[in-house]
Protein backbone atom coordinates (compact mmCIF):
# COMPACT_ATOMS: atom_id res chain seq x y z
CA UNK A 1 0.00 0.00 0.00
CA UNK A 2 1.45 3.60 -0.71
CA UNK A 3 0.29 6.63 -0.34
CA UNK A 4 -0.27 9.08 -4.08
CA UNK A 5 1.67 11.98 -4.06
CA UNK A 6 -0.61 14.57 -3.26
CA UNK A 7 -1.43 12.65 -0.40
CA UNK A 8 1.77 11.63 0.99
CA UNK A 9 2.54 15.76 0.91
CA UNK A 10 -0.73 16.37 2.87
CA UNK A 11 0.46 13.55 5.57
CA UNK A 12 3.75 15.58 5.78
CA UNK A 13 2.10 18.57 6.32
CA UNK A 14 -0.25 16.67 9.17
CA UNK A 15 2.81 15.34 10.75
CA UNK A 16 4.48 18.66 10.79
CA UNK A 17 1.43 20.46 12.56
CA UNK A 18 2.27 17.45 15.44
CA UNK A 19 5.16 18.10 16.19
CA UNK A 20 6.72 21.13 18.28
CA UNK A 21 8.29 24.11 16.88
CA UNK A 22 11.54 23.67 18.06
CA UNK A 23 11.63 20.41 16.50
CA UNK A 24 12.80 19.60 12.83
CA UNK A 25 10.58 17.44 10.87
CA UNK A 26 13.26 15.63 8.43
CA UNK A 27 14.98 14.31 11.78
CA UNK A 28 11.96 13.07 13.67
CA UNK A 29 11.01 10.96 9.91
CA UNK A 30 14.40 9.60 9.71
CA UNK A 31 14.73 8.26 13.34
CA UNK A 32 11.20 7.01 12.91
CA UNK A 33 11.67 4.62 10.04
CA UNK A 34 15.59 4.65 10.23
CA UNK A 35 16.61 5.97 6.80
CA UNK A 36 19.22 8.80 6.44
CA UNK A 37 18.17 12.47 6.04
CA UNK A 38 18.46 12.03 2.52
CA UNK A 39 15.80 9.77 1.76
CA UNK A 40 14.04 11.62 4.63
CA UNK A 41 13.96 14.53 2.56
CA UNK A 42 13.10 13.05 -0.76
CA UNK A 43 9.58 11.49 1.09
CA UNK A 44 8.99 14.63 2.49
CA UNK A 45 8.95 16.11 -0.97
CA UNK A 46 7.29 13.46 -2.61
CA UNK A 47 10.07 12.22 -5.00
CA UNK A 48 9.80 9.00 -3.34
CA UNK A 49 6.52 6.97 -1.76
CA UNK A 50 5.75 6.05 1.77
CA UNK A 51 5.13 2.17 1.46
CA UNK A 52 2.80 0.87 4.29
CA UNK A 53 4.87 -0.40 6.96
CA UNK A 54 6.42 3.69 7.07
CA UNK A 55 3.62 4.86 7.26
CA UNK A 56 2.55 2.91 9.19
CA UNK A 57 5.28 3.95 12.01
CA UNK A 58 4.79 7.36 11.15
CA UNK A 59 1.10 7.57 11.83
CA UNK A 60 1.69 5.40 14.97
CA UNK A 61 4.51 7.87 16.44
CA UNK A 62 3.13 10.94 15.75
CA UNK A 63 -0.50 10.09 16.46
CA UNK A 64 -1.43 11.22 13.04
CA UNK A 65 -4.83 9.14 11.74
CA UNK A 66 -4.02 7.48 8.11
CA UNK A 67 -8.01 8.10 8.22
CA UNK A 68 -7.52 11.87 7.99
CA UNK A 69 -5.60 11.89 4.50
CA UNK A 70 -7.70 9.49 2.77
CA UNK A 71 -11.08 11.91 3.94
CA UNK A 72 -9.84 15.00 2.40
CA UNK A 73 -12.27 16.50 0.11
CA UNK A 74 -15.28 14.62 2.25
CA UNK A 75 -17.29 16.16 4.62
CA UNK A 76 -15.73 14.06 7.20
CA UNK A 77 -14.28 15.07 10.25
CA UNK A 78 -11.76 13.37 12.12
CA UNK A 79 -11.68 13.34 16.21
CA UNK A 80 -9.23 11.95 18.46
CA UNK A 81 -9.89 10.83 22.26
CA UNK A 82 -8.95 8.61 24.86
CA UNK A 83 -11.88 6.91 26.07
CA UNK A 84 -12.92 5.73 29.84
CA UNK A 85 -11.64 2.51 30.06
CA UNK A 86 -13.39 1.77 33.46
CA UNK A 87 -10.03 0.49 34.35
CA UNK A 88 -9.03 0.88 37.81
CA UNK A 89 -6.44 4.06 36.86
CA UNK A 90 -8.78 5.69 34.58
CA UNK A 91 -8.92 8.72 36.81
CA UNK A 92 -5.25 8.71 36.40
CA UNK A 93 -4.93 8.30 32.72
CA UNK A 94 -7.31 11.39 32.32
CA UNK A 95 -5.37 13.95 34.45
CA UNK A 96 -1.92 12.19 32.90
CA UNK A 97 -3.82 13.04 29.53
CA UNK A 98 -4.57 16.47 30.30
CA UNK A 99 -1.70 17.08 31.44
CA UNK A 100 -0.21 15.71 28.14
CA UNK A 101 -1.89 18.34 26.23
CA UNK A 102 -1.46 21.51 28.22
CA UNK A 103 2.19 20.28 27.68
CA UNK A 104 2.08 20.03 24.05
CA UNK A 105 0.37 23.18 24.19
CA UNK A 106 3.50 24.84 25.88
CA UNK A 107 5.96 23.39 23.32
CA UNK A 108 5.01 25.49 20.88
CA UNK A 109 6.73 29.43 21.01
CA UNK A 110 3.45 31.02 19.60
CA UNK A 111 0.65 29.48 21.74
CA UNK A 112 -2.94 30.70 22.89
CA UNK A 113 -5.94 29.33 24.13
CA UNK A 114 -9.81 30.31 24.08
CA UNK A 115 -12.18 28.91 26.36
CA UNK A 116 -15.82 28.91 26.01
CA UNK A 117 -16.92 27.91 29.08
CA UNK A 118 -20.39 25.91 30.44
CA UNK A 119 -18.35 24.97 33.82
CA UNK A 120 -15.55 26.59 35.90
CA UNK A 121 -12.03 25.19 34.46
CA UNK A 122 -11.17 22.16 35.98
CA UNK A 123 -8.01 23.36 37.14
CA UNK A 124 -9.23 26.17 39.10
CA UNK A 125 -10.61 23.75 41.55
CA UNK A 126 -6.59 22.89 42.10
CA UNK A 127 -5.76 25.38 44.07
CA UNK A 128 -6.89 24.31 47.21
CA UNK A 129 -6.63 20.44 48.46
CA UNK A 130 -10.19 20.76 50.04
CA UNK A 131 -11.69 21.82 46.68
CA UNK A 132 -9.23 19.65 44.65
CA UNK A 133 -10.01 16.33 46.80
CA UNK A 134 -14.00 17.21 46.39
CA UNK A 135 -13.85 17.21 42.48
CA UNK A 136 -11.61 13.95 42.19
CA UNK A 137 -14.32 12.55 44.44
CA UNK A 138 -17.16 13.53 42.52
CA UNK A 139 -15.68 12.58 39.49
CA UNK A 140 -14.64 9.13 40.55
CA UNK A 141 -18.09 8.41 42.11
CA UNK A 142 -20.35 10.07 39.50
CA UNK A 143 -19.01 10.14 36.60
CA UNK A 144 -16.39 7.77 36.22
CA UNK A 145 -18.08 4.88 38.55
CA UNK A 146 -14.97 3.93 40.16
CA UNK A 147 -15.88 1.03 42.50
CA UNK A 148 -13.05 2.27 45.18
CA UNK A 149 -15.46 5.08 46.02
CA UNK A 150 -19.23 3.49 45.11
CA UNK A 151 -20.24 2.99 48.78
CA UNK A 152 -18.16 6.34 50.51
CA UNK A 153 -19.28 9.26 51.59
CA UNK A 154 -16.70 12.14 51.31
CA UNK A 155 -14.08 13.05 53.91
CA UNK A 156 -10.78 14.63 53.26
CA UNK A 157 -9.42 12.32 56.27
CA UNK A 158 -10.20 9.15 53.61
CA UNK A 159 -10.37 10.85 50.33
CA UNK A 160 -7.24 13.29 50.65
CA UNK A 161 -5.86 11.97 46.82
CA UNK A 162 -2.40 13.04 47.95
CA UNK A 163 -0.97 10.91 45.16
CA UNK A 164 -2.50 13.53 42.66
CA UNK A 165 -1.14 17.00 44.13
CA UNK A 166 2.08 16.58 41.95
CA UNK A 167 -0.15 16.30 38.73
CA UNK A 168 -2.10 18.75 39.44
CA UNK A 169 0.31 21.53 40.31
CA UNK A 170 1.96 20.41 37.03
CA UNK A 171 -1.88 21.20 35.00
CA UNK A 172 -2.42 24.64 36.62
CA UNK A 173 1.09 25.26 36.26
CA UNK A 174 1.13 24.67 32.48
CA UNK A 175 -2.54 26.34 31.94
CA UNK A 176 -1.04 29.37 33.86
CA UNK A 177 1.93 29.41 31.41
CA UNK A 178 -0.20 30.16 28.32
CA UNK A 179 -2.06 33.16 27.21
CA UNK A 180 -5.89 32.95 27.59
CA UNK A 181 -9.25 33.84 26.54
CA UNK A 182 -12.47 32.68 28.46
CA UNK A 183 -15.60 33.25 27.78
CA UNK A 184 -18.12 33.36 30.92
CA UNK A 185 -21.44 33.10 31.72
CA UNK A 186 -23.27 34.01 34.98
CA UNK A 187 -23.82 30.56 35.24
CA UNK A 188 -20.07 29.22 34.82
CA UNK A 189 -20.18 28.35 39.15
CA UNK A 190 -23.27 27.19 38.94
CA UNK A 191 -22.13 23.36 38.18
CA UNK A 192 -19.53 23.18 41.61
CA UNK A 193 -22.50 25.23 43.64
CA UNK A 194 -24.81 22.04 42.88
CA UNK A 195 -22.54 19.42 43.39
CA UNK A 196 -21.13 20.13 46.70
CA UNK A 197 -25.34 20.81 47.15
CA UNK A 198 -26.17 17.38 45.99
CA UNK A 199 -23.60 15.84 47.95
CA UNK A 200 -24.68 17.98 51.02
CA UNK A 201 -28.07 17.11 50.57
CA UNK A 202 -27.81 12.95 50.33
CA UNK A 203 -25.63 12.80 53.28
CA UNK A 204 -22.73 11.99 51.41
CA UNK A 205 -21.18 14.72 52.65
CA UNK A 206 -21.64 14.00 56.41
CA UNK A 207 -20.26 16.96 58.06
CA UNK A 208 -21.68 20.40 57.32
CA UNK A 209 -18.54 22.30 58.38
CA UNK A 210 -16.39 20.58 55.64
CA UNK A 211 -19.71 22.00 52.94
CA UNK A 212 -18.87 25.41 54.27
CA UNK A 213 -15.38 25.32 53.93
CA UNK A 214 -15.85 23.67 50.12
CA UNK A 215 -17.60 27.10 49.49
CA UNK A 216 -15.19 29.03 50.97
CA UNK A 217 -12.83 27.73 48.68
CA UNK A 218 -14.84 28.45 46.07
CA UNK A 219 -14.94 32.37 47.54
CA UNK A 220 -11.60 32.40 47.70
CA UNK A 221 -11.40 31.23 43.64
CA UNK A 222 -13.57 33.59 42.49
CA UNK A 223 -11.34 36.41 44.11
CA UNK A 224 -8.46 35.26 42.51
CA UNK A 225 -9.97 34.67 39.47
CA UNK A 226 -11.22 38.56 39.72
CA UNK A 227 -7.51 39.89 40.61
CA UNK A 228 -6.18 38.12 37.42
CA UNK A 229 -8.83 40.08 35.37
CA UNK A 230 -8.44 42.84 37.28
CA UNK A 231 -4.74 42.56 35.98
CA UNK A 232 -5.27 40.71 32.89
CA UNK A 233 -2.42 38.33 33.84
CA UNK A 234 -2.35 34.70 35.65
CA UNK A 235 -0.21 33.82 38.02
CA UNK A 236 -0.71 32.33 41.46
CA UNK A 237 -3.31 32.09 44.34
CA UNK A 238 -1.98 34.61 46.95
CA UNK A 239 0.88 35.85 44.40
CA UNK A 240 0.94 38.95 42.05
CA UNK A 241 1.56 38.88 37.78
CA UNK A 242 5.31 39.56 37.00
CA UNK A 243 6.62 40.40 33.69
CA UNK A 244 6.59 36.58 32.76
CA UNK A 245 2.90 36.16 33.47
CA UNK A 246 0.72 35.14 30.81
CA UNK A 247 -1.96 36.93 29.41
CA UNK A 248 -5.37 36.60 30.44
CA UNK A 249 -8.51 38.06 28.88
CA UNK A 250 -12.11 37.84 30.01
CA UNK A 251 -14.95 38.50 28.18
CA UNK A 252 -18.66 38.04 29.63
CA UNK A 253 -21.18 36.58 27.29
CA UNK A 254 -24.68 37.05 29.60
CA UNK A 255 -26.47 35.30 26.12
CA UNK A 256 -24.72 32.40 25.27
CA UNK A 257 -23.77 29.76 27.51
CA UNK A 258 -20.41 28.07 26.54
CA UNK A 259 -20.35 24.79 26.21
CA UNK A 260 -16.58 23.70 27.41
CA UNK A 261 -15.22 24.40 23.73
CA UNK A 262 -11.46 24.46 24.16
CA UNK A 263 -9.08 25.97 21.47
CA UNK A 264 -5.64 26.56 20.86
CA UNK A 265 -3.66 28.49 18.35
CA UNK A 266 0.01 26.82 18.24
CA UNK A 267 1.80 28.87 15.87
CA UNK A 268 0.37 28.55 12.52
CA UNK A 269 -1.93 25.38 13.65
CA UNK A 270 -4.88 25.12 15.20
CA UNK A 271 -6.96 22.53 17.70
CA UNK A 272 -10.16 22.06 18.45
CA UNK A 273 -11.40 19.94 22.06
CA UNK A 274 -14.92 19.58 22.08
CA UNK A 275 -16.26 18.31 25.53
CA UNK A 276 -18.27 15.25 25.79
CA UNK A 277 -19.36 12.56 28.80
CA UNK A 278 -18.76 15.41 31.32
CA UNK A 279 -15.26 15.47 31.86
CA UNK A 280 -13.55 14.51 28.21
CA UNK A 281 -12.41 15.95 25.57
CA UNK A 282 -11.95 14.76 21.39
CA UNK A 283 -9.72 16.75 19.34
CA UNK A 284 -9.51 17.96 15.63
CA UNK A 285 -7.04 19.80 13.16
CA UNK A 286 -8.79 19.97 10.70
CA UNK A 287 -8.31 23.10 8.68
CA UNK A 288 -11.91 23.89 7.67
CA UNK A 289 -13.63 22.84 11.17
CA UNK A 290 -11.28 24.94 13.17
CA UNK A 291 -11.81 28.02 10.69
CA UNK A 292 -14.87 27.55 11.14
CA UNK A 293 -14.63 27.38 15.34
CA UNK A 294 -12.47 30.52 15.38
CA UNK A 295 -14.54 32.80 13.17
CA UNK A 296 -17.30 31.08 15.61
CA UNK A 297 -15.18 32.47 18.45
CA UNK A 298 -14.23 35.98 17.08
CA UNK A 299 -18.00 36.89 16.82
CA UNK A 300 -18.95 35.54 20.10
CA UNK A 301 -15.61 37.72 22.05
CA UNK A 302 -17.20 41.13 19.94
CA UNK A 303 -20.33 40.06 21.14
CA UNK A 304 -19.18 39.41 24.40
CA UNK A 305 -17.78 42.44 27.24
CA UNK A 306 -14.35 42.72 27.98
CA UNK A 307 -13.86 42.60 32.01
CA UNK A 308 -10.13 42.10 32.12
CA UNK A 309 -7.97 45.39 32.64
CA UNK A 310 -10.52 47.29 31.44
CA UNK A 311 -14.45 47.66 32.69
CA UNK A 312 -13.76 48.43 36.29
CA UNK A 313 -17.91 48.37 37.14
CA UNK A 314 -18.97 45.21 35.52
CA UNK A 315 -16.22 43.25 36.20
CA UNK A 316 -16.90 44.06 39.87
CA UNK A 317 -20.72 43.19 39.20
CA UNK A 318 -20.21 40.44 37.49
CA UNK A 319 -17.89 38.74 40.21
CA UNK A 320 -20.09 39.96 43.31
CA UNK A 321 -23.05 37.89 41.23
CA UNK A 322 -20.91 34.71 41.39
CA UNK A 323 -19.81 35.66 45.03
CA UNK A 324 -23.54 36.54 46.21
CA UNK A 325 -24.77 32.70 44.52
CA UNK A 326 -21.72 30.84 46.69
CA UNK A 327 -23.07 32.62 50.14
CA UNK A 328 -26.95 31.85 49.47
CA UNK A 329 -25.97 28.49 49.44
CA UNK A 330 -23.48 28.89 52.59
CA UNK A 331 -26.31 30.67 54.03
CA UNK A 332 -28.85 27.84 53.96
CA UNK A 333 -26.30 25.50 55.23
CA UNK A 334 -25.41 27.85 58.39
CA UNK A 335 -29.16 27.89 58.71
CA UNK A 336 -30.18 23.94 59.15
CA UNK A 337 -27.68 23.74 61.48
CA UNK A 338 -28.88 26.38 63.78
Amino acid sequence: MKLGLESQVQFFQALKNSIPSYSSLVDEVAETIDISVDSAYRRIRGEKLLNYHELFLLSQKFNVSIDKIFSNGTSSILFQTNQNNLEKNNFLSWMQDVLYQLEMVNSFSKKHIYFLLKDMPPWYHYYHKELAAFKFFFWKKSILFSPDVADSTFSLEEHSYREFEEITRKILKAYNNVNSTEIWNIEGINTTIRQINLYHEMGIITDPSLTIRLYTCLLEVINHLEKMAEFGKKFPLGGQPTDESADYYFYVNEFVLGDNTFFAELDDNKITYLNYNVIYFMGTSDVAFNKSMFQNLENLIKKSTQISKVGEKERRQFFNKLRRKVRINMESISTQEE
